[in-house]
């Protein structure tokens, strides 16, 4: 008779049990509903913000009128650059380049080249005439009225200084002599055109935190243009990790065993030629003049080849691999008796693979919806914070009661405003709004990222349910291949859709509130970052890791339940409670036979990540003489080199996530067959014989409680 032992009733012998049950109903209807109605409200809130926003806002920037510059069909089309009458009064990166600066901004076709006052302009010829008007507003006539008039009035900048366009605005020319000398264009300081001087260092204070975005979109623009430069060898190379990550689920099909011990080997041999190339990098630059130089001495440079040409980077990505080396054969020699037990399993999934093939092409459904849910996300996001409205305030040079008070641009003029501060302007600050939307569009915002992180759990633990569906299929079925359904994975999503949408979106949920905690998290650390208080930054530390182990243990009792979801067809929290004391009672095994085959399956991402990057590597850095001519000239090679180890990390995940489902799904089945069954004639084992056979010393450790 079986006992309970505190983790559970071991499963009974059923002789009618056959796999994945037919005769099942649905499960968690009260979340379906609900997941049902919050994708409504989704649709509902990108549909609002798809009518009122306008991502214009984030591609041209805004003159003092609230208009767009450069925007096609406009009388502004040709004039795309933003010009500030005065720069010195954007004192703020935030206020330069998220809202406006307190003064007259015009729309323009270039930036000043010259130093110029408007004094100067107004006694000179008709050329400095209609230079100077350009950065005017519309309509000065120069001939009428006088310098002062004009500057009361706000009709014209008191100077010009030249300028470069970045991120669409005229910014100061900002440069360095001999001797850290600050110059705008060639001049150490400005006349401002009211009398005084303007030494260049005080351009600089007010433009320096902008250098900082311009730095960064310096570095932009040359990435993008190493991406137009060499994206189809991006595209061939992820075309050839596909092609590898392809071939090697082919030869694990048949030689899983060779296979497994070749990845091992091979997989140390490249992090060992790691380690040995960044040694001899490293010997090579001995005795280079400037190679002695810490990255902590060099700072942040632009230029990142700059970083590979001193010694302490190439000594740190060898003490980084030489780390990983160890670790790597560290893990081996202790697990090594139980990689032949792993191995079994990985040999008993690729024969499932090879089973039910159609497996392998299921990760391309995934990704499609996963783009679908990353697109609406990053598009619903940029409509909603570009929804609000143009809110114009008073701004003026004197003191005025009504200074930064909201303004209506169009009756501004026949104003109290305007009669009891002469110089005061109403011009666009900013974009908001006092409606009931904009008041709660931060809600909104939040709904989006939290709707995002449900639908994406979602669609990952729908393919988790489809694919184990289908593999307890295969290992239910007594006599292979005969037994095997026919379409097991089109029967298994049609299952999951129709039977278990609700407890597939349970499961997603309660991990997408973790989530978003440690988004919060994230925020507030980002916030706390210059506080000096030391308790609140450790508490914040510890609830930071709290939470990232406990959604890594949601995630790991997720996806086992969602295996026993897919077997039995009860609701979540059954499921749940059965797959974790199903393991409990068999915890040696889930410590050391799943955890080793998740361990080499990782080996395996490694191998072809390491293989494709190194290639790479020799390919965009030209130190394969055959195929220089070939590479791309590029700013920084890099590029496509990180673009290819990401995308083939995805690409072999995408592979091998569909083997390590097979392998979990496998292994709860297997833990179960030894409970339900004793290998009898009456109640014979499910498991192969090859399989049994390796299993028996495993059996022996933890047996079925009685």
């Amino acid at each position: 008779m079986r006992k309970y032992n505190g983790k559970g009733e071991s499963r009974k012998f059923d002789p009618n049990f056959k796999g994945p049950i037919h005769n099942r109903g649905c499960t968690d209807i009260l979340c379906c509903i609900l997941f049902i109605l919050a994708l409504l409200g989704y649709f509902a809130v990108g549909i609002v913000a798809w009518s009122q926003g306008d991502p214009r806002k984030v591609i041209y920037p805004t003159d003092s009128r609230g208009q767009f510059c450069g925007q096609a069909g406009t009388p502004l089309e040709k004039k795309p650059l933003l010009f500030y009458f005065n720069i010195l009064m954007c004192a703020s990166p935030l206020v330069l380049l998220e809202f406006q600066c307190p003064t007259t901004q015009l729309c323009v076709e270039t930036c000043p080249d010259r130093h110029m006052t408007l004094v100067k302009a107004k006694v000179g010829n008709k050329e400095d005439h209609e230079y100077y008007k350009k950065y005017c507003k519309d309509g000065v006539d120069f001939g009428k009225l006088s310098p002062p008039e004009i500057l009361r009035e706000g009709l014209c900048p008191a100077m010009l200084m030249p300028s470069k366009a970045f991120t669409r605005r005229c910014l100061p020319a900002l440069g360095t002599m001999k001797g850290g000398v600050v110059v705008v264009g060639n001049e150490t300081s400005l006349d401002a055109g009211e009398g005084t001087l303007i030494n260049a260092t005080d351009v600089l204070e007010a433009s320096k935190k902008s250098n900082m975005v311009v730095e960064a979109r310096q570095v932009a623009m040359r990435i993008f243009e190493d991406y137009t430069q060499s994206w189809h060898w991006i595209l061939l190379g992820l075309v050839i990790a596909m092609l590898v990550s392809l071939v090697f689920i082919v030869l694990l099909r048949f030689l899983a065993g060779i296979m497994v011990w070749v990845m091992i080997v091979l997989v140390i041999l490249v992090i060992g030629y790691g380690i040995f190339h960044c040694y001899m990098e490293f010997a090579s630059l001995k005795g280079e003049p400037g190679s002695d130089v810490t990255i902590r001495d060099l700072g942040l440079q632009t230029d990142f080849s700059v970083y590979l040409q001193i010694k302490q980077t190439w000594l740190a990505f060898m003490i980084i691999l030489a780390i990983v080396e160890f670790f790597i054969i560290l893990l081996l020699i202790f697990l090594r008796k139980r990689l032949i037990i792993a191995i079994a399993l990985i040999k008993e999934a690729s024969r499932a693979i090879g089973q039910v093939m159609s497996s392998l092409f299921y990760p391309i459904l995934t990704f499609a919806l996963l783009s679908v849910v990353i697109a609406y996300w990053a598009i619903t996001a940029v409509f909603l914070s570009t929804s609000n409205d143009q809110v114009y305030k008073v701004f003026n040079n004197s003191e005025c009661e009504y200074s930064r008070d909201t303004c209506d641009p169009k009756t501004f003029n026949i104003s109290n405003v305007s009669s009891q501060c002469p110089d005061a302007e109403c011009l666009f600050a900013f974009y908001g709004g006092e409606t009931l939307y904009h008041k709660y569009l931060i809600l909104f915002q939040f709904y989006n990222v939290f709707l995002f992180f449900w639908c994406a759990n979602f669609v990952t633990a729908l393919g988790q349910v489809t694919l184990s569906g289908a593999f307890a299929s295969y290992y239910w079925a007594f006599k292979k291949p005969n037994d095997i359904p026919a379409f097991p994975i089109f029967a298994s999503l049609g299952r999951a859709l129709r039977y278990h949408t609700g407890s597939l979106a349970f499961g997603s949920l309660i991990l997408s509130f973790v989530q978003v905690i440690r988004v919060l998290l994230e925020y507030l650390d980002h916030k706390l970052k210059g506080a000096q208080n030391k308790c609140a930054k450790f508490l914040l530390s510890c609830m930071k890791c709290c939470f990232w182990c406990l959604e890594k243990c949601i995630k790991f009792l997720n996806r086992n339940a969602y295996i026993m979801i897919a077997i039995y067809g009860k609701s979540f929290c059954p499921s749940a409670k059965n797959a974790f004391f199903l393991l409990m009672r068999n915890i040696v095994r889930v410590a050391v036979l799943d955890k080793v085959t998740d361990f080499l399956l990782f080996l395996g991402k490694l191998l072809i990540v390491g293989i494709v990057g190194i290639f790479s590597f020799f390919f965009f850095s030209g130190r394969i003489k055959a195929v220089e001519e070939a590479a791309p000239s590029l700013n920084y090679y890099w590029v496509p080199i990180m673009t290819l180890i990401v995308g083939s990390y995805l690409i072999a995940h995408g592979f091998f996530s569909v083997y390590a489902m097979c392998v979990d799904t496998l292994f709860l089945c297997f833990l179960e067959d030894l409970e339900r069954n004793d290998g009898s004639a009456e109640r014979p084992y499910f498991m192969s014989q090859n399989l049994l056979s390796i299993l028996k010393k495993s059996n022996e450790e933890v047996k079925p409680v009685d």
